[in-house]
C-alpha cells in the first residue's frame, strides 16, 4: 500500500512503539480524536499513544487506504487487549505538508 510519508511513518512508529517517531509525523498543533476525547498538540499526542499503547497493547495493520484532497482515510485491523479484539477500524487523517494535523480514530 502507497500512504502518503506521514501516515507511513505514524503507522512504522507505533509498529515499533516508537513514541518519538510517532510524534514528529504530527504538526506541533495537530489534533487527535479516540475515544470520544481530543488530544491537541505534542504533549497531549505523546502522552495519549503512550497510555493506550500500555493500556491496549495493540498492533494496527492497515488494510486499504482511500484519499482525497487533504484527507486519507485508513482501514485497519486493530488487535490487542481490548474486548472486540481484532477489530476494523478507520483512521482518518487530514495533512498539511509532510505533516498530520488531524487524526481521527472510530469504527
Amino acid at each position: 500500500m502507497n500512504l502518503p510519508f506521514p501516515i507511513q511513518t505514524y503507522f512504522d512508529a507505533d509498529r515499533r512503539s516508537d513514541g518519538d517517531a510517532l510524534i514528529q509525523a504530527f504538526a506541533p498543533d495537530a489534533v487527535v480524536k479516540d475515544e470520544g476525547q481530543s488530544h491537541a498538540g505534542y504533549q497531549a499526542i505523546n502522552a495519549w499513544w503512550r497510555s493506550v499503547k500500555i493500556r491496549y497493547q495493540h498492533l494496527i495493520e492497515p488494510l486499504e487506504a482511500v484519499g482525497q484532497g487533504d484527507l486519507t482515510e485508513v482501514h485497519a485491523r486493530v488487535t490487542g487487549q481490548f474486548l472486540g479484539s481484532p477489530a476494523i477500524l478507520t483512521f482518518a487523517f487530514r495533512l498539511k505538508g509532510d505533516r498530520i494535523t488531524h487524526l481521527e480514530i472510530g469504527a
